[in-house]
């Protein structure tokens, strides 16, 4: 057999399907593992410092004093960022602003499909416990993924009963068809059987790159495709405990280098190339554990050092620290919240947000006399490094 033939076997087929008046070309992507197996000893330095980064952010619960914090934070970042790529324009600020009421009103729908994110993440969390990575998984966080806003007219928990597409006005005009109606459960029922079974060749970050391949090219939803895509490689390595706690997620690095990402998903499936992809997926874990672990001293440093500024400096130093505790769970602030939250009075309240601003640790941000609005800025600024929105949106 030839190098070209054997090459081949990892390619799909496309089947030609009717859409209105056109006839346009679905792609079927074979079943996994790729066939000729991957070559992993072309991975194996990459492989080795991914392994090596995911490993040292697994064992960071050792030295954050709150664990649940971070996550709880960390969690909300990468809501934001999945759902940028899809095209929402809505900041990690914006976010915890509403998760606060530090703004009023009805949230917009950017800030609703951030929320629905959060919601899918920790619905999947508790269900990994009794539940594996299965179609049903995939359709229950589907259904929190879209159960309001935009998405709540795109079925919510069911596969797809008609042709999708990406890019372009129509199927016949698209960057890419995903498979047709009649070829969908086949290949969905491949996938979850890949899922399933023991494949000893394979380790988990790569298995997991391989599974967001072709979840993504399956693409089995009207619509969250990508952020239920994105958000089934850290469940996954969760269920499997690569990671004890979901501090792993790539849609920073995907959205940085989204150019790349799109590229090297269709060069899988025009060509099988799943080296190059694999290799730009163990580049992105490994750039992406770290930073998570460079922001999570980042953050141990900052509270340590404010902690020790308003020792040294505040007056009623029981309350000022109660109400800094309160502000990394939540950095946008008001004096109704911050009474809420505490049960402190709101003259002791009044007194800590005056201290906290002397102390340059707080700011207020609304410029009201009343219904004044104060941000823990510094830990903001750590939190939203490059959780900007896209400069063009969609």
């Amino acid at each position: 057999m030839t190098n070209a033939e054997t090459t081949n076997q990892r390619l799909g087929r496309y089947i030609e399907t009717a859409f209105g008046d056109e006839r346009v070309r679905a792609f079927v992507p074979p079943p996994l593992p790729p066939s000729p197996p991957i070559a992993i000893d072309r991975l194996l330095s990459k492989l080795g410092a991914a392994d090596r980064a995911v490993g040292r952010l697994d064992g960071i619960n050792t030295l954050l004093p709150d664990k649940a914090l971070f996550l709880y934070m960390y969690v909300r970042k990468e809501a934001v960022l999945s759902s940028q790529i899809e095209g929402t324009q809505s900041t990690l600020t914006d976010f915890l602003r509403f998760e606060t009421d530090a703004t009023a009103g009805e949230p917009i729908d950017d800030v609703r499909e951030v929320s629905n994110y959060v919601d899918a993440m920790m619905y999947g969390l508790s269900r990994i416990n009794d539940l594996p990575i299965s179609l049903r998984l995939m359709r229950e966080l589907h259904e929190h993924l879209l159960h309001s806003g935009r998405g709540q007219s795109k079925a919510p928990g069911e596969f797809r009963t008609s042709q999708n597409w990406i890019g372009g006005t129509r199927p016949g005009n698209a960057a890419y068809v995903p498979p047709p109606i009649n070829e969908l459960m086949p290949c969905l029922d491949a996938l979850e059987k890949f899922i399933h079974i023991e494949t000893p060749e394979l380790p988990p970050l790569i298995k997991a790159a391989l599974i967001h391949v072709q979840f993504e090219t399956i693409h089995p939803f009207l619509d969250g495709n990508g952020r239920l895509g994105r958000l089934l490689i850290t469940l996954y390595l969760c269920s499997l405990k690569v990671l004890q706690e979901p501090l792993l997620y790539l849609s920073l690095y995907f959205k940085s280098n989204r150019a790349d990402y799109y590229r090297l998903l269709q060069e899988v499936r025009e060509r099988g190339a799943w080296e190059a992809w694999l290799d730009f997926f163990l580049e992105g874990v490994t750039e992406t554990a770290n930073q998570a672990f460079e922001s999570a001293m980042r953050i141990v440093a900052l509270f340590k050092a404010d902690r020790e500024r308003i020792t040294e400096s505040a007056e009623r130093v029981g309350s000022v620290l109660r109400l800094h505790e309160m502000m990394q769970t939540s950095p946008f602030v008001t004096t109704a919240k911050a009474v809420e939250w505490t049960h402190l009075t709101k003259p002791t309240i009044n007194a800590a947000l005056d201290a906290l601003v002397r102390l340059g640790i707080v700011e207020e941000i609304s410029g009201k006399q009343r219904g004044r609005v104060y941000a823990y800025r510094a830990y903001l600024d750590i939190l939203s490094d490059g959780a900007q929105p896209f400069e063009t949106g969609r």
